[in-house]
């Protein structure tokens, strides 16, 4: 799978990762992916709220090290 776009948020707290998945994914084209490492655990619940309202897709959603990644596809 092919990554267009990485993004780093990890030691933000709520909302400044999804304010900063908001300003990524507006650079993106359809169809294209976002990547995004978050270590804010509301993350796990706000990033797919965001994601359905705006109709985006997440692809994968993997935690390890404490480090939540995300993968988002612009819809």
């Amino acid at each position: 799978m092919k990554v267009n776009l990485h993004l780093d948020a990890k030691g933000l707290t709520c909302p400044m990762p999804i304010v900063n998945i908001k300003k990524a994914i507006d650079t993106l084209e359809h169809g294209e992916i976002l990547e995004v490492h978050v270590t804010d655990k509301g993350a796990l619940a706000d990033i797919p709220a965001w994601a359905k309202a705006g109709g985006h897709t997440i692809l994968q959603q993997v935690e390890a090290a404490g480090v939540i990644t995300f993968l988002i596809q612009k819809i």
